[in-house]
């Protein structure tokens, strides 16, 4: 790692280094760097905003504008260089703000969270499109009901990471993800019951015999379910 001692320390202008729009997480990463006087610092620190070219962590440790350090992300255990842009302390805690930038652009050291709001964000716009493209209703509604289903899981997730991160407990969000798939189950089967109804679903549709079967099965515990609690 190497350091140029002629930067001053005064933060880079809003605006100058980001090329694309930061998205919110939460990811642990180790933060290395040398001193001035060449001694080494190792810091924890947690990214909060993060694209492709960098991001903004949060950390106590002070290293200097246009220093260049060394990011692991302690999930992946992926590694990575930066350059430090700004910093910006924080009048209510010890914790600074510090904005880097990747030397080298990357879609996956952040981590699976970051990709997914790119792919849910990628999606969104991809809805606008086809909506405003005329495409059929029903397609339509599905496309919308397959992104919801995207982005709910990828808040999850996210939720799932902070928490384990944080040695938090995670009970609740394994809840919350049982209960979307719940929702979405029923959402499909009235969907598929409509189909039915209308004779787009056959015996001779693909898939169909093994639908019946899983559904049959589904259906027998469910009852088992629901006899054994009325009978308590």
């Amino acid at each position: 790692m190497t350091k140029d001692n002629s930067a001053a320390e005064v933060p880079a202008s809003k605006g100058k280094n980001r090329r694309s729009d930061r998205y919110p997480v939460v990811v642990p990463v180790k933060v290395k760097w040398l001193e001035p006087s060449g001694a080494g610092v190792i810091e924890f620190a947690e990214a909060k905003e993060v694209n492709m070219h960098g991001g903004l962590l949060e950390i106590k440790g002070r290293p200097a504008i246009d220093s260049i350090i060394e990011l692991t992300n302690l999930t992946s255990a992926k590694t990575a260089s930066a350059r430090v842009l700004a910093l910006r302390p924080s009048i209510k805690s010890e914790v600074l703000g510090v904005a880097v930038e990747l030397l080298t652009p990357s879609e996956t050291f952040w981590g699976v969270t970051y990709r997914l709001k790119m792919a849910t964000d990628d999606l969104l716009k991809l809805e606008k499109d086809i909506r405003s493209g005329g495409m059929d209703t029903r397609v339509l509604r599905e496309f919308r009901d397959a992104v919801d289903y995207v982005r709910k899981t990828a808040w999850a997730l996210q939720e799932l990471q902070e928490r384990q991160a944080q040695q938090r407990d995670t009970a609740t969000v394994r809840s919350l993800l049982t209960e979307e798939r719940v929702r979405r189950a029923t959402q499909i089967s009235k969907g598929l019951a409509s189909d039915l109804d209308s004779h787009e679903v056959t015996d001779g549709t693909p898939g169909a015999a093994d639908l019946f079967r899983a559904i049959e099965g589904l259906y027998q515990r469910l009852a088992g379910l629901f006899k054994s609690r009325e009978s308590r």
